[in-house]
């Protein structure tokens, strides 16, 4: 599960293979509700989903954009609950969107799917809604799904042997093994030090060198946890935040958010909100000064002091800093155990 880093800055890392601007498919695809099949093991507990139902109520009647639908768990909920709300749901797994078209099928013509990467949201709402129907509300959970991680054929888990994949839209991109067989030991030390292994980077790394070509989730693992003291290990699977800091760098997902907060921010109307799950702490830092920015309006001011500056915020933060998981939903599910989320709304239009 993906969990807070304690050390580095996740935004830093490209390098030649894994650039961070690297292109994708143009949003075209679109998912017909009811028309695609598929079995039920895509079933996936949302996280924090009362929070974000409750958070939708007040919000005005229009569309909500779900930019990281999964298998449909926040949008079945909300639209459920809410029927002042239509939904436009974005994802750029093939399979979570088979699944989630599955799911949201009896909801008829209240949802519109589309495939395509969240940082591609401004543009998929131009082609699908046009200027017909207000954004009501952008939500983004940005954490794995259930089913992405117990699949062992995805490749993103060291609990099951699999292909090193990790790719999160496997029609574009390349894989996890193109990472692990050609970085080189900076780089891949680099990118572990971002995401939390700071202690044991440059040991994991070398050893990863040393043992090339490898294949496969399990033999990875096996390299990893060979590379890290028989103490260290006592403390969880020492692979855990390797194989989170390869998968952050195949889906670029530092990049695709830092692309996607704008128009995140933006596409509300007045009254409407932007809600986001994040489970990270690279992720997390990045909503939180997009989300800060939008409150001030751009005000350089001192804190404290009247502004004097002029700024003149549109938007305002729902509740201050990020709301938690309850121990009850954690005990349940422990994936919520990291999540954070906050939420901000406009209330003026843009000037």
């Amino acid at each position: 599960m993906r969990s807070p880093s304690t050390g580095g800055t996740v935004e830093d890392f490209s390098s030649a293979l894994f650039p961070a601007g690297r292109p994708g498919r143009h949003p075209g695809y679109t998912s017909p509700v009811g028309g695609l099949r598929m079995s039920q093991d895509f079933a996936h507990d949302p996280v924090m989903v009362d929070e974000v139902v409750a958070l939708l109520a007040p919000v005005p009647a229009g569309v909500l954009i779900d930019g990281t639908l999964g298998g449909g768990g926040h949008a079945v909920a909300a639209l459920t609950a809410h029927p002042h709300l239509d939904l436009l749901g974005i994802d750029r797994d093939a399979d979570a969107l088979a699944a989630a078209a599955e799911r949201l099928g009896p909801l008829g013509s209240r949802v519109t799917l589309r495939h395509a990467r969240f940082s591609e949201m401004a543009a998929v709402a131009e082609e699908a809604l046009g200027t017909r129907s207000p954004v009501a509300a952008v939500l983004l959970d940005l954490g794995v799904s259930s089913p992405q991680l117990d699949r062992p054929e995805r490749g993103f888990s060291y609990r099951f042997e699999g292909p090193l994949d990790m790719r999160m839209d496997r029609g574009e991109g390349i894989g996890a093994i193109e990472l692990v067989n050609e970085a080189t030991a900076d780089e891949l030390a680099q990118l572990f030090a971002a995401n939390g292994e700071a202690r044991f980077a440059r040991r994991i790394a070398r050893a990863v060198v040393a043992a090339r070509p490898i294949a496969t989730t399990t033999a990875l693992a096996d390299v990893v946890a060979a590379a890290v003291p028989a103490a260290a290990r006592r403390r969880g699977h020492p692979a855990g935040r390797v194989f989170q800091a390869l998968r952050i760098a195949v889906n670029n997902e530092i990049g695709e958010l830092a692309a996607a907060l704008p128009p995140v921010v933006e596409l509300p109307v007045v009254g409407g909100r932007s809600i986001v799950i994040a489970y990270h702490s690279g992720e997390d830092r990045l909503v939180k000064a997009a989300f800060a920015e939008a409150a001030s309006g751009g005000c350089t001011c001192p804190p404290g002091l009247p502004c004097g500056c002029g700024a003149s915020p549109a938007h305002s933060l729902v509740f201050r800093g990020s709301k938690k998981a309850g121990p009850e939903e954690v005990s349940r599910n422990r994936r919520a155990e990291a999540a954070r989320l906050r939420a901000l709304e406009r209330i003026t239009a843009t000037p």
